[in-house]
């Protein structure tokens, strides 16, 4: 079987999970229920998780792209958010720390996924639709994204892939990974 097809069929597999619990649900991925009626995605409990998300590697920044939009940019080997106050302040922001200016970005993963480029509204939970371009669309005005939570990222999350972002509970921060270090952000 290659690549695309197993490719293809968990997208599949995993766009049919979403797709039967978009419309107004919550969502719980690895734990039997989500903690309360504010939670729209979260992520199995601390004890058993040494896992997060792998955000999507792009080549360039996309320039339609909404404020809250986490990347891995590829160009520059750095986790970044879209961050806009005003419409003189809409920036990409790195989230890798950089000792200095000299210092290199963290390392790209050798795994490629190869195929054909599609460019279609992603997997929206919370609404049936959205305007907002994406992979995964979290569309309410109530409900948010808790993070896979993890004490100790650096230690526990074996072989971290760029990209990588979690919530350390040991810290009480934002950890993202960008292929050779991790980043905190309170």
């Amino acid at each position: 079987m290659s690549i695309n097809k197993t490719l293809a069929i968990k997208m599949l597999v995993t766009a049919s999970f979403f797709a039967a619990v978009s419309a107004s649900a919550q969502v719980a991925i690895g734990k039997s229920s989500v903690t309360n009626n504010s939670v729209l995605l979260e992520f199995g409990d601390e004890a058993t998780n040494l896992r997060g998300i792998i955000l999507p590697s792009v080549t360039t920044a996309p320039t339609d792209a909404v404020n809250g939009t986490f990347i891995f940019n590829v160009a520059t080997k750095e986790v970044q958010v879209r961050e806009g106050r005003t419409s003189t302040n809409d920036r990409w922001t790195s989230l890798s720390a950089k000792l200095d200016a000299s210092q290199e970005g963290g390392k790209l993963n050798p795994y490629v996924i190869t195929g054909e480029s599609v460019n279609k509204q992603g997997i929206i939970i919370g609404a049936e639709t959205s305007s907002k371009p994406g992979v995964l669309i979290l569309e309410s005005e109530t409900r948010t994204l808790v993070l896979p939570k993890v004490a100790d990222p650096n230690t526990a999350v074996i072989g971290p892939v760029a990209g990588n972002i979690v919530y350390d509970t040991t810290s009480d921060t934002l950890a993202v990974y960008d292929g050779t270090n991790w980043s905190y952000w309170k």
